[in-house]
């Protein structure tokens, strides 16, 4: 039995594998990546190193062995993810896994922005595979604000089409340790009881098979909020300017994001206009066992790498 990670080389990956390597031998871990060369320094510290590509189906054949627990980190091509990840959940199926946890949306089947769409397609296609799952409905990071934080600085403004919507964003790395609790089997629910879903009953090798979690930030803060906490650690004036969707679709297309990407990112902020994004049910912290990373604490973190901000 190992514990798997697939997409370990991206940021939520990298974290995750170092959050196991905290509480595992490294022997025990691992990772799925496309580019052996990009994994390099995973294998140099013991890891396992399998190469495997969602869109490549035949790839996934021997990725997996039976009563590995596999956390299932979904993909990043919108509108071809779903194909990707049907291949990936029929891996796990025929490799028996005793786990496979998907990272998934907040709110699940209850929201209704586009980027939603194909992780709940992709959390119908794992219920119906019959492979013991659990549900990460990760919520919004950190760091798809702080990443515009050198652009917010160089405008003085913070742009979406979020309104007066909140978001109860938390730092990736939070989502990343709480992955890493659930595959090493800590933090378990009482009996009949994990998160906001349900615990399966069975032979249980985490104490969280068949199992939904909303992961989000304890706090949720309206971009408004988040400017004013920018102009406050740096002194200077930000301002939140908020925009028609269409306005921001073509503002984002300018910026160099590609059609798509564009509207999926305004429909998100739609979505967070709605309410659908500012949720905070605790199961994120309860599960690290301390409280979320404040974005408070995020903002400083990235200020620093910023020499210019000081």
């Amino acid at each position: 039995m190992s514990i798997v990670v697939t997409g370990a080389t991206g940021a939520l990956g990298r974290l995750v594998i170092e959050a196991l390597l905290e509480r595992t031998r490294p022997n025990d871990i691992v990772a799925v990546a496309r580019d052996r060369a990009k994994a390099a320094e995973l294998a140099a510290r013991g890891v396992e190193v399998r190469i495997a590509d969602y869109g490549r189906p035949e790839t996934l054949e021997g990725v997996f062995a039976a009563g590995d627990r596999v956390l299932f980190i979904s993909g990043n091509e919108a509108g071809r993810r779903l194909a990707q990840h049907r291949a990936v959940i029929d891996a796990g199926r025929e490799a028996h896994v005793a786990l496979l946890a998907y990272t998934s949306v907040l709110g699940g089947p209850t929201a209704t922005f586009s980027i939603a769409e194909e992780h709940l397609a992709t959390e119908q296609a794992l219920l119906a595979s019959g492979v013991p799952y659990c549900l990460l409905r990760n919520g919004w990071y950190h760091e798809n604000y702080t990443g515009a934080l050198p652009l917010t600085l160089k405008t003085g403004t913070v742009v979406g089409s979020a309104g007066e919507g909140r978001v109860a964003t938390a730092a990736r790395r939070d989502y990343a340790e709480a992955a890493a609790v659930i595959l090493t089997g800590g933090g378990r629910p009482a009996a009949g009881d994990a998160g906001t879903g349900h615990a399966g009953a069975g032979h249980a090798v985490t104490g969280h098979e068949n199992s939904v979690y909303e992961l989000s930030g304890d706090t949720a803060w309206s971009m408004a909020e988040y400017a004013a906490e920018v102009s406050r650690q740096t002194g200077r004036k930000i301002s939140y300017q908020d925009l028609p969707k269409d306005r921001y679709v073509a503002l984002l297309v300018e910026a160099g994001v590609p059609a798509l990407g564009a509207e999926m990112v305004a429909d998100a902020d739609a979505g967070i206009a709605r309410g659908e994004l500012d949720a905070t049910p605790g199961d994120l912290s309860r599960l690290l066992g301390r409280p979320t990373t404040p974005i408070a604490d995020a903002i400083a973190d990235a200020l620093k790498d910023l020499p210019a901000a000081g």
